[in-house]
């Protein structure tokens, strides 16, 4: 059985008044994952959850105080507390009594990376009448979702292609290589715990070491490991984007 506090409700999207009247005393029944949003089903409907930019999720015993920034409780019977922390507050939290693939939020997500539907046909079929640049592409939660600008840059570096090259010229085999990068570097990064860069810790409280394997982000002015040529960086998107032009074409 569940229950709910809410310290603070001015998160992305407020938190509405009776928030906590619909789900308390639910049962949790089970708990999946579609792109960054976790989902927590109860009985009656399931909790859509964001984590936003700097938010995370610890478990902690019910008498353990809250702290500032600590801004809603997920409490259950079994003595434990579910605590959100979030000094931005960027984080989100949704209740819906339909099916959650069918939230505005989630409606019109695209195919997951490390799954069948994303390959290379379908990167290959999706860029034919696109020219946004490629690194762009890749970051649109309508084409894959979960490709963030570090796992970006550095897939584009092993597939070699610029972060700049118009997607409509991708060849079927290099949509086949980037598609493959993408699924490696996420699953890469996925077992040693992702990329701490700065205040990025995993449910442990344990930085990601992933940083360590990075061949390009944030590596300005670096040796390329691969060619020796300098790495460069540049604005895209208004995110940073690095990449080596000796290496990538």
């Amino acid at each position: 059985m569940v229950d709910v506090i809410v310290r603070e409700r001015r998160l992305r999207w407020p938190i509405p008044p009776h928030f906590e009247a619909a789900i308390r005393h639910q049962t949790v029944r089970g708990i999946d994952r579609r792109a960054k949003y976790i989902l927590i089903r109860l009985d009656a409907g399931t909790l859509i959850l964001h984590l936003g930019m700097s938010g995370s999720l610890r478990l902690v015993k019910q008498d353990t105080p809250p702290k500032s920034h600590d801004h809603w409780d997920i409490r259950v019977d079994s003595g434990w507390i579910l605590r959100f922390h979030d000094p931005r507050r960027f984080g989100s939290l949704h209740w819906t009594e339909t099916d959650p693939n069918l939230h505005p939020l989630l409606a019109k997500l695209a195919p997951e990376p490390l799954s069948d539907a994303f390959d290379g046909e379908y990167l290959y079929r999706v860029t034919r009448k696109r020219s946004v640049a490629i690194k762009q592409f890749i970051m649109n939660s309508q084409v894959v979702v979960g490709v963030g600008n570090i796992y970006a840059s550095e897939a584009l570096f092993r597939a070699r292609i610029a972060p700049r090259r118009a997607t409509r010229r991708l060849t079927r085999k290099e949509a086949v290589a980037l598609a493959q990068a993408i699924k490696d570097v996420l699953g890469e990064a996925i077992k040693i715990g992702g990329t701490t860069l700065r205040d990025y810790v995993n449910a442990d409280g344990a930085p990601g070491y992933f940083r360590q394997k990075l061949f390009v982000y944030e590596r300005e002015g670096a040796t390329c490991r691969v060619c020796r040529s300098a790495v460069k960086q540049f604005v895209q998107g208004q995110r940073s984007t690095y990449w080596c032009s000796t290496c990538q074409r």
